[in-house]
């Protein structure tokens, strides 16, 4: 459970529910005096996207190339050892280099792994800061300022009480990842599976609905200047 919920009233709906309800005229710069916690708040926002983006990079890029090329070098030998007769000795230089270059990818994807774990920790961390936030500002500021309009019509609370929902949809993704990797050792994983496991690689279905890239169209509405600090 959040440490913000002995303070919490209502629940508030969801981000995707809320963007329906927002209004069709953006909030101006003079509406708003910003404050600290504005500037924190914005700042936090801004990492949680960044870190988003070296995830997709980690995932659909760095990931995506090493999992296509340890499953077509195993592929390739494969198909080549079958060639052979069954009882002749595969050519010098035929098995070798290429079981190291699968192992130099399986190496690859293990890193990987860990680069999503430490983006992951850093994703937990924002959030934790983003709650401070809200106690500092209920410190110096009050809890009806807490509960008032930050920028547009998301409050303070209701910004720090739903951000954390990201917080198991990474969670979910990283575990896939890591089974994803755990499968991809084996050689003897036969290429329809590897294959399959490639589509969901790609697909990272647990980041489709309740990733970032929702939240990414809310603060494009909800947060002042949202644009001018990418």
């Amino acid at each position: 459970m959040s440490r913000l919920a002995s303070f919490k009233g209502p629940s508030s709906p969801s981000p995707s529910s809320s963007r329906a309800q927002q209004p069709s005229v953006p909030s101006s710069p003079s509406r708003v005096s910003e404050t600290t916690h504005h500037r924190r708040v914005r700042t936090l926002l801004r990492e949680l996207h960044t870190i988003a983006q070296i995830w997709d990079d980690l995932v659909l890029v760095d990931g995506l190339t090493a999992a296509q090329s340890l499953i077509d070098t195993r592929t390739e030998l494969d198909n080549d050892l079958t060639l052979l007769q069954s009882k002749s000795l595969p050519p010098m230089g035929l098995v070798a280099p290429r079981i190291l270059l699968m192992e130099k990818r399986i190496s690859e994807l293990d890193s990987i792994l860990l680069k999503l774990q430490k983006q992951f920790a850093r994703m937990t961390t924002v959030v934790d800061n983003l709650e401070s936030v809200v106690y500092e500002a209920h410190k110096t500021k009050g809890w009806k300022w807490v509960q008032g309009p930050l920028w547009c019509t998301w409050t303070l609370e209701r910004f720090a009480t739903h951000i954390p929902t990201v917080l198991p949809v990474y969670h979910r993704s990283l575990y896939q990842v890591r089974e994803h990797v755990s499968d991809l050792r084996s050689h003897e994983l036969t290429f329809e599976t590897s294959r399959d496991i490639l589509s969901k690689w790609v697909h990272q279905p647990y980041l489709e609905a309740g990733g970032w890239s929702d939240w990414e169209d809310l603060c494009s509405v909800e947060v002042e200047r949202w644009d001018a600090t990418r």
